[in-house]
């Protein structure tokens, strides 16, 4: 009997050892199941080696099942037997609605634990079958205009002819946990999706500088949070929002100001640093990007990274501008009109080189640890979770 069903292909997962190989699958229908739950779907999942069949609304369930990490593409597929001759029929029926006489066709046939034919002779029958019904099309194998991929299988026979692409990298969960220096920019959400897409679970860090923000500032940064959380269907995305508006109240009494943007990134850092020791999480990521602005100079990166001893990750240090900007569109944080996002505490001339010894000396006139436990202790903790946005109560676990 033939049926519509969505079937998923795995990438790297299969590079692993079997036991990693299976936890990491583990991982991954999870968060398929919580894809599904979350956009209110029926289903049945199949698994077997090489590839995952889930049967119900194919259109619903692979809008939802490509956004998952882990999944390279995913096809739309009609199942039926595994012989020749019911491939064949499938083949024409989908054939029927696509394929026209004088395109270049072809057929891409794999076998797997059935004997009587081979893959060759599968492709064959398949074309022929096709011919019958629709005569005068071009055989290319090079270059088709229609392509038919038909498999025969131990379980059955699984035809179609579109690869939907997904978000590939590997599940989410499988890669540890960390925090994120979250932002109302472009940048640092694009960051974190990439964490998000190696499988690594994140809970965000806003530095809310109150007075020294433009207005649009907070509820970006909130919004970015949100948009996150619906790349991790059912999971919670933390984020801490925590006020620096004294912190650098205290930099512009006391210090130096031409090296504020370092100040502040390091303050940032030492605050994601408390957050992920309280909170057990192993890294921190951020959006910086080598020679973007001032403090994303290799010589400000150095000072930058030795304020925290937890692992410092940055994932877009090598991209172009246009390739974050990109990405940015793809997962949904790009703004049009963002509003007024100004950090006023930017110097006219930011430092673009600096040294630790000059920098720990500037610190070193403000109360660097009574502000970083102030600011802290004051954050909020919000939470995202599918598209949604609350706060909740800064006693309470963060989700992972």
């Amino acid at each position: 009997m033939e049926k519509r069903t969505v079937m998923l292909r795995i990438g790297e997962l299969w590079l692993k050892s079997e036991p990693v190989k299976k936890q990491f699958m583990k991982t991954l229908l999870r968060n398929v199941r919580a894809a599904l739950d979350a956009a209110g779907l029926t289903y049945e999942i199949e698994e077997f080696r090489g590839r995952v069949l889930i049967h119900g609304d194919a259109e619903q369930i692979a809008a939802s099942v490509s956004r998952v990490f882990g999944i390279v593409d995913v096809s739309i597929c009609t199942t039926c037997g595994n012989t020749p001759e019911e491939i064949g029929q499938a083949a024409v029926a989908l054939a029927k609605e696509k394929l026209k006489p004088g395109m270049r066709f072809a057929v891409r046939a794999k076998r797997q634990f059935v004997k009587g034919f081979t893959s060759q002779q599968l492709a064959a029958a398949v074309a022929d079958a096709v011919w019958n019904e629709i005569p005068g099309f071009v055989v290319d194998l090079d270059n088709p205009e229609y392509e038919i991929f038909v498999e025969a299988r131990e379980y059955g026979g699984i035809v179609y002819d579109d690869r939907i692409p997904a978000q590939g990298g590997l599940p989410l969960g499988t890669a540890g946990r960390s925090a994120v220096l979250l932002s109302a920019g472009i940048d640092s959400p694009v960051a974190a999706w990439l964490m998000m897409r190696r499988g690594v679970v994140l809970s965000g860090v806003f530095a809310d500088a109150g007075r020294w923000a433009g207005p649009a500032t907070r509820g970006l940064a909130l919004d970015n949070a949100r948009i996150l959380s619906t790349w991790s269907p059912g999971r919670a995305f933390p984020l801490w929002v925590v006020p620096v508006e004294m912190f650098l109240n205290a930099v512009y009494a006391s210090c130096d100001t031409h090296y504020t943007c370092l100040f502040c990134k390091r303050f940032m850092m030492r605050v994601a640093d408390k957050i992920a020791a309280n909170n057990r999480l192993e890294g921190i990521v951020s959006g910086e990007n080598l020679g973007q602005v001032a403090s994303q100079t290799l010589q400000n990166m150095k000072v930058i990274t030795a304020s925290v001893e937890t692992p410092i990750l940055r994932p877009l240090l090598t991209y172009d501008k246009e390739e974050i900007v990109g990405i940015a569109r793809k997962i949904g944080t790009y703004h049009e009109s963002p509003g007024d996002t100004t950090c006023h505490a930017v110097p006219k001339k930011p430092a673009t080189r600096s040294d630790s010894e000059k920098i720990c000396s500037e610190e070193g006139r403000m109360d660097l640890e009574a502000l970083l436990e102030e600011a802290v202790a004051s954050a909020e903790l919000w939470i995202a979770k599918d598209g949604e946005i609350y706060q909740k109560e800064r006693r309470e676990l963060v989700a992972d």
